[in-house]
Protein backbone atom coordinates (compact mmCIF):
# COMPACT_ATOMS: atom_id res chain seq x y z
CA UNK A 1 0.00 0.00 0.00
CA UNK A 2 2.68 2.32 0.84
CA UNK A 3 4.39 1.69 -2.52
CA UNK A 4 1.10 2.98 -4.12
CA UNK A 5 1.03 5.69 -2.40
CA UNK A 6 4.67 6.82 -3.21
CA UNK A 7 4.16 6.15 -7.08
CA UNK A 8 3.06 8.55 -9.43
CA UNK A 9 -0.23 7.36 -9.76
CA UNK A 10 -0.87 6.68 -6.08
CA UNK A 11 0.01 10.41 -5.50
CA UNK A 12 -1.93 11.78 -7.98
CA UNK A 13 -5.08 9.63 -6.83
CA UNK A 14 -4.34 11.11 -3.14
CA UNK A 15 -4.50 14.08 -4.81
CA UNK A 16 -7.66 13.75 -6.91
CA UNK A 17 -10.07 12.36 -3.97
CA UNK A 18 -8.72 15.49 -1.71
CA UNK A 19 -9.63 17.92 -4.07
CA UNK A 20 -13.01 16.03 -4.98
CA UNK A 21 -13.46 16.24 -0.88
CA UNK A 22 -12.60 19.87 -1.07
CA UNK A 23 -14.99 20.45 -4.43
CA UNK A 24 -17.94 19.19 -2.19
CA UNK A 25 -16.88 21.62 0.91
CA UNK A 26 -16.50 24.44 -0.99
CA UNK A 27 -20.35 24.04 -2.66
CA UNK A 28 -21.69 23.87 1.35
CA UNK A 29 -19.21 26.83 2.14
CA UNK A 30 -21.21 29.01 -0.78
CA UNK A 31 -24.25 28.04 -0.22
CA UNK A 32 -23.79 29.06 3.52
CA UNK A 33 -22.48 32.14 2.66
CA UNK A 34 -25.37 32.83 0.31
CA UNK A 35 -27.39 33.18 3.76
CA UNK A 36 -25.60 37.02 4.15
CA UNK A 37 -27.67 37.98 1.04
CA UNK A 38 -31.23 35.98 2.03
CA UNK A 39 -31.62 37.82 5.52
CA UNK A 40 -30.50 41.21 6.11
CA UNK A 41 -31.28 40.27 9.60
CA UNK A 42 -28.47 38.03 9.66
CA UNK A 43 -30.06 35.98 11.64
CA UNK A 44 -30.04 32.75 8.78
CA UNK A 45 -26.27 33.60 8.88
CA UNK A 46 -25.52 33.76 12.30
CA UNK A 47 -27.44 30.39 12.71
CA UNK A 48 -24.98 28.52 9.95
CA UNK A 49 -22.11 30.18 11.33
CA UNK A 50 -22.73 29.11 15.10
CA UNK A 51 -23.74 25.22 13.94
CA UNK A 52 -20.31 25.06 12.05
CA UNK A 53 -18.64 26.07 15.85
CA UNK A 54 -19.87 23.07 17.42
CA UNK A 55 -17.60 20.75 19.28
CA UNK A 56 -19.09 18.01 16.75
CA UNK A 57 -17.74 20.32 13.66
CA UNK A 58 -14.88 22.26 15.25
CA UNK A 59 -13.07 19.39 16.23
CA UNK A 60 -14.67 16.61 14.33
CA UNK A 61 -15.13 17.98 10.50
CA UNK A 62 -12.84 20.83 10.49
CA UNK A 63 -9.33 18.91 11.35
CA UNK A 64 -10.41 16.86 8.56
CA UNK A 65 -10.85 19.53 6.42
CA UNK A 66 -7.85 20.95 7.22
CA UNK A 67 -6.14 17.87 6.86
CA UNK A 68 -7.60 17.48 3.31
CA UNK A 69 -6.40 21.01 2.63
CA UNK A 70 -2.84 20.31 3.67
CA UNK A 71 -2.54 16.67 1.81
CA UNK A 72 -3.74 18.46 -1.56
CA UNK A 73 -1.05 21.16 -1.45
CA UNK A 74 1.69 19.04 -0.27
CA UNK A 75 0.69 16.33 -3.01
CA UNK A 76 0.11 19.08 -5.40
CA UNK A 77 3.71 20.63 -4.90
CA UNK A 78 5.54 16.94 -5.17
CA UNK A 79 4.06 16.06 -8.38
CA UNK A 80 4.48 19.73 -9.69
CA UNK A 81 8.32 19.29 -9.26
CA UNK A 82 8.37 15.46 -10.12
CA UNK A 83 6.55 17.13 -13.64
CA UNK A 84 9.22 19.93 -13.99
CA UNK A 85 12.02 17.18 -13.62
CA UNK A 86 10.66 14.97 -16.07
CA UNK A 87 10.46 17.65 -18.20
CA UNK A 88 13.30 19.87 -18.41
CA UNK A 89 12.71 21.50 -21.87
CA UNK A 90 9.77 23.61 -22.06
CA UNK A 91 7.69 23.09 -24.70
CA UNK A 92 6.95 25.58 -27.42
CA UNK A 93 4.26 27.96 -26.47
CA UNK A 94 2.31 27.60 -29.80
CA UNK A 95 2.20 23.92 -29.05
CA UNK A 96 1.15 24.37 -25.05
CA UNK A 97 -1.56 26.54 -26.83
CA UNK A 98 -3.02 24.04 -28.92
CA UNK A 99 -3.21 21.21 -26.65
CA UNK A 100 -3.84 22.64 -23.12
CA UNK A 101 -5.64 25.60 -21.99
CA UNK A 102 -3.77 28.50 -19.91
CA UNK A 103 -5.27 27.23 -16.38
CA UNK A 104 -4.39 23.20 -17.08
CA UNK A 105 -0.66 24.25 -17.86
CA UNK A 106 -0.86 27.08 -14.62
CA UNK A 107 -2.67 25.29 -11.69
CA UNK A 108 0.40 25.60 -9.49
CA UNK A 109 0.18 29.48 -10.01
CA UNK A 110 -3.21 29.53 -9.45
CA UNK A 111 -3.37 26.72 -6.53
CA UNK A 112 -0.63 29.38 -4.73
CA UNK A 113 -2.68 32.36 -6.13
CA UNK A 114 -5.88 30.47 -4.20
CA UNK A 115 -4.07 29.67 -0.95
CA UNK A 116 -3.26 33.23 -0.41
CA UNK A 117 -7.35 33.46 -0.85
CA UNK A 118 -7.68 31.26 1.82
CA UNK A 119 -5.24 32.67 3.97
CA UNK A 120 -6.77 36.44 3.70
CA UNK A 121 -10.23 34.30 4.10
CA UNK A 122 -9.31 32.30 7.20
CA UNK A 123 -7.06 35.99 8.55
CA UNK A 124 -10.34 38.02 8.48
CA UNK A 125 -13.22 35.04 9.75
CA UNK A 126 -12.10 31.81 10.44
CA UNK A 127 -9.93 33.02 13.48
CA UNK A 128 -11.60 35.71 14.95
CA UNK A 129 -14.85 33.36 14.75
CA UNK A 130 -13.93 30.10 15.35
CA UNK A 131 -10.29 30.52 17.44
CA UNK A 132 -10.39 33.54 19.60
CA UNK A 133 -14.45 33.32 20.08
CA UNK A 134 -14.86 37.38 20.74
CA UNK A 135 -17.56 37.68 17.67
CA UNK A 136 -20.98 37.77 18.66
CA UNK A 137 -22.61 38.85 15.72
CA UNK A 138 -20.77 37.24 12.66
CA UNK A 139 -23.24 38.54 10.08
CA UNK A 140 -21.58 41.94 11.10
CA UNK A 141 -18.48 41.09 11.20
CA UNK A 142 -18.82 40.07 7.70
CA UNK A 143 -20.60 43.05 6.71
CA UNK A 144 -18.46 45.67 8.28
CA UNK A 145 -15.58 44.03 6.48
CA UNK A 146 -17.06 45.00 2.95
CA UNK A 147 -19.02 48.05 4.05
CA UNK A 148 -16.31 50.44 5.84
CA UNK A 149 -15.91 53.08 3.12
CA UNK A 150 -12.75 52.47 1.05
CA UNK A 151 -10.82 50.10 2.74
CA UNK A 152 -14.34 47.81 2.01
CA UNK A 153 -14.03 48.74 -1.37
CA UNK A 154 -9.98 46.87 -1.49
CA UNK A 155 -11.43 44.00 0.35
CA UNK A 156 -14.53 43.82 -1.84
CA UNK A 157 -11.68 43.58 -5.05
CA UNK A 158 -9.81 41.25 -3.68
CA UNK A 159 -12.28 38.80 -2.73
CA UNK A 160 -14.12 38.84 -5.78
CA UNK A 161 -10.47 38.33 -7.73
CA UNK A 162 -10.17 35.86 -5.22
CA UNK A 163 -13.51 34.26 -6.25
CA UNK A 164 -12.13 34.33 -10.51
CA UNK A 165 -9.20 32.59 -9.71
CA UNK A 166 -11.02 30.03 -7.57
CA UNK A 167 -13.46 29.15 -10.23
CA UNK A 168 -9.89 29.21 -12.82
CA UNK A 169 -8.47 26.78 -10.75
CA UNK A 170 -12.12 24.28 -10.35
CA UNK A 171 -12.41 24.57 -14.11
CA UNK A 172 -9.48 22.01 -14.92
CA UNK A 173 -9.19 21.02 -11.37
CA UNK A 174 -12.73 19.48 -11.37
CA UNK A 175 -12.59 17.15 -14.31
CA UNK A 176 -8.91 16.27 -14.01
CA UNK A 177 -9.92 14.80 -10.24
CA UNK A 178 -12.93 12.58 -12.26
CA UNK A 179 -10.02 11.68 -14.75
CA UNK A 180 -7.40 10.35 -12.08
CA UNK A 181 -9.82 8.07 -10.59
CA UNK A 182 -10.56 6.38 -13.65
CA UNK A 183 -13.25 8.39 -15.80
CA UNK A 184 -10.47 8.52 -18.53
CA UNK A 185 -12.61 7.54 -21.51
CA UNK A 186 -13.41 10.54 -24.07
CA UNK A 187 -16.68 10.84 -23.61
CA UNK A 188 -16.96 11.08 -19.76
CA UNK A 189 -13.95 13.45 -20.38
CA UNK A 190 -16.01 15.70 -22.65
CA UNK A 191 -18.62 15.43 -20.00
CA UNK A 192 -17.08 16.26 -17.02
CA UNK A 193 -14.99 19.10 -18.63
CA UNK A 194 -18.29 20.65 -19.27
CA UNK A 195 -19.74 19.99 -15.78
CA UNK A 196 -16.39 21.13 -14.69
CA UNK A 197 -16.96 24.20 -16.30
CA UNK A 198 -20.51 25.22 -15.29
CA UNK A 199 -19.51 24.04 -11.67
CA UNK A 200 -16.59 26.57 -11.53
CA UNK A 201 -18.51 29.47 -13.51
CA UNK A 202 -21.25 28.83 -10.10
CA UNK A 203 -18.69 28.91 -7.69
CA UNK A 204 -17.04 32.14 -9.55
CA UNK A 205 -20.38 34.06 -9.63
CA UNK A 206 -21.29 33.34 -6.55
CA UNK A 207 -18.47 33.99 -4.24
CA UNK A 208 -17.98 37.22 -6.29
CA UNK A 209 -21.56 38.22 -6.46
CA UNK A 210 -21.68 37.89 -2.54
CA UNK A 211 -19.14 41.17 -1.45
CA UNK A 212 -20.26 42.50 -4.27
CA UNK A 213 -24.09 42.49 -2.67
CA UNK A 214 -22.99 43.47 1.04
CA UNK A 215 -20.83 46.40 -0.47
CA UNK A 216 -23.32 47.75 -2.68
CA UNK A 217 -26.35 46.62 -1.59
CA UNK A 218 -26.41 46.37 2.35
Amino acid sequence: MSSFLSSSIGKKLVMSLSGLFLVLFILVHLILNSFLMFDSTGELFNAGAHFMALPVIRFGLQPVLFGGFIIHIIYAMILTIQNMKARPQKYASQNLGESSTWSSRNMFVLGGLVLVFIAMHLMHFFIPIQIEGNVHDDYQLVKNLFTNGSLGMVYTGLYVVGAILLGMHLAHGFWSAFQSVGLSNKLWRSRLEKVGYIYAIFVAVGFTIIPLYLHFFA
